[in-house]
């Protein structure tokens, strides 16, 4: 009798193929593994390490990744562009997905999958020890298609180059998520900051229309809205980041220190 083949838990890709919303939290100031289990107590499935916008060192990164694998969490980082050379290194040290900024073409997507996943899909270097096998050797022919299954590869739409080539862009194998970040596209638009308005709206909807006809996930992030959040995600986005660590910690201070002032003030008159 055969062994079943190897499978690596990736709680964002199982919830999403569940036809559930994976939710995931954006960290910038969080540089140690306690990052990865607030996470977790907070209801979140991933953390989306944004290696794009903040300072953090790829070691750091990787000790992250080991305290997200271990408490249950999927630990996903953006990366710089499409070209990031610390792709595959950041893959061989515990990331179970990469995000891809400004992919504005297939060919960029191409790019993007040939460094996150191995042959015949991609052309990522393989390497031994892996610590998703708490590092014992492992044959390749059975560590490769596990490592492949649980990659996940997100392309961002952020310019209206991108969108424009959202159907080549999500017509690529090895592609998982399509995702718009809405800040950037909106300013691509030249219409920073104006969430909900209508062209963007408008734009959301068709990358989920396209990702689901090509068999993708769709997402988008950037928009806290919960309102429009829910109506995105009941129309089939699958993918969503809610808020950065920074932003729950302003509000969570601002709530504080808010209430203190206001009971002060009440009790002083």
């Amino acid at each position: 009798m055969s062994s079943a083949p190897l499978a690596i838990p990736n709680p964002t890709r199982d919830r999403m193929a569940a036809g559930d919303v994976a939710l995931g939290m954006n960290v910038r100031l969080g540089h140690n593994g306690d990052i990865a289990r607030i996470a977790k107590a907070t209801g979140h499935d991933f953390i989306f390490i944004d290696m794009q916008h903040s300072l953090f060192a790829t070691e750091t990164v990787g000790h992250i990744a080991q305290a997200a694998l271990g408490c249950g969490i999927s630990p996903m980082v953006r990366v710089r562009t499409p070209e990031d050379p610390n792709v595959p290194l950041l893959l061989d040290n515990g990331v179970t997905g990469i995000i891809f900024p400004d992919v504005e073409t297939a060919e960029d997507a191409r790019r993007a999958v040939n460094a996150a996943k191995f042959a015949p899909v991609g052309t990522r270097s393989v390497c031994g020890g892996y610590p998703y096998f708490n590092y014992a050797p492992t044959p390749l022919t059975q560590t490769i298609p596990a490592m492949n299954a649980a990659t996940l590869v997100v392309c961002m739409i952020e310019t209206m180059k991108g969108l424009q080539n959202v159907e080549e862009i999500a017509a690529v194998d090895g592609v998982d998520v399509v995702h718009v970040g809405a800040n950037d596209l909106l300013t691509s638009m030249g219409k920073p900051g104006q969430f909900g308005d209508p062209e963007i709206m408008a734009a959301i909807e068709r990358v989920i229309d396209v990702a689901k006809a090509h068999g993708r996930y769709s997402g988008f992030g950037g928009d806290r809205n919960v309102e429009r959040q829910v109506s995105l995600i009941r129309r089939g986005a699958r993918f969503v980041t809610t808020q950065t660590d920074i932003g729950f910690l302003m509000a969570e201070a601002n709530r504080v220190t808010g209430s203190l002032r206001t009971a002060l003030a009440a009790k002083a008159a």
